[in-house]
């Protein structure tokens, strides 16, 4: 054998390779910026993707990735797999086409919406695009785990997905077809499960811990998923989707859909006052009714009519119950915690003008819980329950009621967390108020989901008796995170990548490269270097303009930027940019490979 090839240690291939993917030259890479954004990228994310030349839009919600956008994303990629292995999970792929017969079998086929593609092969046979793996995970689990020697096991994918978003938006955060990673723990039993749950959730820790982004985990809702605990990961950005409600002086936190809201009066207090029906002539409101009666918006109490469809065997709606839900008027209704006030968790909808009409004899705007035309069911948020003498529709054109109280002008409600909570609010670990900052949903861990159950999970036992699995799920974002990142992290000039993420690590800028043989010779010699040091570089040699050269790498948002010119070469000093600082900075030629690599992040 050749004593060359003797030499090549699996370190040392592995090395080669890594300076191999590093290396790159931006004549021989593709480049392509735009001045303008489409007018129809709507988020900061979006316009700048596609003017740094990530993505280019195929259709609505679909995208193709450019090769700068792909780097990104392997990145992204080669993180998540790093983390998720050290916590002990295994990487397998599952399909993007899956049979309907398993989502029949799961229930999910009938529940989910026209968000699951449907498709037919040539043979008339029912198939889906995944928006996620359960179904086929679950099939996996009972065909391949016999026994509980074989558990714990928790198996991941990075795979494509697709969701049909009726308004696909926002570039790659709310798009039809993305990249997920899903991953999925098989256990035991309910502690053996939260052990696993414990162990993706500091997983996820890590992994967007390494890749520089501002993040908070919180309890949240586990939705279409389902399960017994969840908690999602949100990037903090001023643009995210989700509101999140945290404690400044405690570690409480919680997607608004789940922040607990406690009651803000403490004791219901006696009547005071007797009911009167009170003129109130175009005030449909709550604020305008609060105007001109000379009364704080708190004394008033909005009301939000729900129908309840009741389906018999076959499937078509017997009847339909009218619910009434009432919150001060000042807060909102909060829709996922009225989804889970029994008699409401198996789906709601809001009453239609002519429903309303028929229950209450009067139309939206005068509605309230007194002297309906039929029976209603009530339900008072729990800061609504503690109120007296509160103001409400009267059912009646023009009029509301003054002086209300529970007990005496009307029964006791059935008493419920229903809204959303406010800035100021009461923490719910009474450990201060509630701040509320938008987030961007990039990471959802789930334990306890149902598909054991439905599709008929079991091991064998020590005793050799068969026993249910618990089954969790974890998912990852990674075509989202690229959006979420750039959400958190760009100025007037473009993107700025955390180090970790970013499609080349530093930038190397000749100015008059193809001009100066002096300028060449150094910027291939401290290229060269940088490669052997395996740092991820790209040397500009397209021998642009120092203008529009710079304004390139600060638009794609490469964190690190040598300039190398002849005026600076004669004191042997080289100019170093900070993406983020934006601050050049001298450094001594002799000690650049030295300086760069000690200004890149771990």
């Amino acid at each position: 054998m050749d004593a060359r090839l003797d030499a090549r240690t699996p370190e040392r291939v592995a090395a080669e390779a890594a300076r191999n993917l590093a290396a790159m030259r931006a004549s021989s890479f593709f480049i392509s910026t735009l001045k303008e954004a489409p007018a129809d990228a709507e988020v900061v994310s979006h316009q700048l993707m596609l003017r740094a030349g990530m993505i280019r839009k195929l259709a609505a919600g679909i995208y193709t990735y450019m090769p700068m956008g792909l780097r990104s994303i392997r990145k992204i990629e080669n993180i998540i797999r790093e983390e998720m292995t050290r916590a002990g999970a295994i990487e397998l792929l599952m399909p993007v086409v899956q049979p309907a017969e398993l989502w029949m079998e799961s229930g999910r086929w009938y529940k989910m919406g026209p968000e699951l593609l449907r498709v037919k092969d040539r043979h008339e046979r029912d198939f889906i695009i995944q928006p996620t793996s359960e179904e086929v995970i679950a099939d996996v689990a009972r065909e391949a785990l016999r026994s509980y020697k074989q558990l714990p096991v928790n198996f991941f994918h990075i795979q494509t997905k697709f969701r049909d978003e009726r308004r696909p938006r926002f570039g790659v955060m709310r798009g039809r077809e993305f990249t997920m990673k899903d991953a999925y723990s098989f256990d035991r039993d309910e502690t053996s499960c939260m052990k696993s749950y414990q162990a993706m959730y500091v997983a996820y820790e890590r992994i967007f811990s390494r890749m520089g982004l501002t993040f908070r985990a919180v309890a949240a809702d586990t939705g279409n998923i389902g399960g017994k605990a969840s908690h999602e990961f949100q990037v903090i950005a001023d643009k995210g989707e989700d509101a999140i409600a945290y404690c400044p002086t405690s570690d409480y936190a919680a997607n608004i859909e789940m922040a607990e809201a406690v009651p803000l009066i403490a004791q219901r207090a006696s009547p005071t006052q007797p009911v009167v029906r009170t003129p109130t002539p175009g005030k449909e409101k709550c604020e305008h009714v609060a105007e001109l009666l000379g009364l704080p918006l708190t004394r008033t109490v909005k009301s939000i009519v729900l129908a309840v469809e009741r389906r018999d065997d076959k499937g078509q709606v017997a009847a339909a119950e009218t619910w009434l839900l009432l919150v001060r008027g000042d807060h909102e209704l909060n829709e996922v915690k009225a989804g889970k006030v029994a008699g409401l968790k198996e789906g709601f909808r809001f009453a239609s003008d002519a429903e309303i009409r028929a229950a209450f004899g009067c139309k939206p705007g005068y509605l309230g819980p007194i002297g309906t035309k039929l029976p209603v069911t009530v339900v008072a948020d729990r800061t609504v329950a503690n109120m007296s003498d509160f103001v409400c529709g009267a059912n009646e054109e023009d009029y509301h009621l003054t002086g209300v109280n529970w007990g005496r002008d009307l029964p006791e409600p059935i008493v419920a967390d229903i809204r959303s909570v406010v800035a100021g609010d009461p923490s719910p670990d009474g450990q201060g108020v509630l701040a509320i900052q938008r987030g961007i949903e990039v990471g959802h861990v789930f334990a306890g989901l149902p598909y054991a159950e439905t599709m008929k999970l079991t091991f064998t036992d020590e005793k050799g008796q068969p026993q249910p699995m618990v089954m969790g799920c974890y998912g990852i974002g990674v075509t989202r995170l690229l959006g979420a990142a750039i959400e958190q992290n760009h100025d007037a000039k473009g993107i700025i990548w955390p180090d970790a993420l970013a499609p080349f690590t530093v930038a190397l800028c000749p100015v008059n490269y193809r001009q100066s043989d002096q300028v060449r010779q150094v910027a291939d010699m401290l290229y060269e270097e940088l490669r052997a040091a395996g740092v991820d570089v790209i040397l500009d040699d397209r021998g642009e303009r120092p203008g529009a050269m710079f304004a390139d790498w600060e638009l794609i948002g490469v964190p690190h930027r040598i300039t190398i010119g002849e005026r600076s070469l004669k004191t042997g000093e080289l100019e170093y940019v900070s993406r983020r600082q934006l601050q050049p900075v001298m450094f001594a030629l002799a000690d650049a490979a030295a300086f760069v690599r000690q200004q890149i992040k771990p």
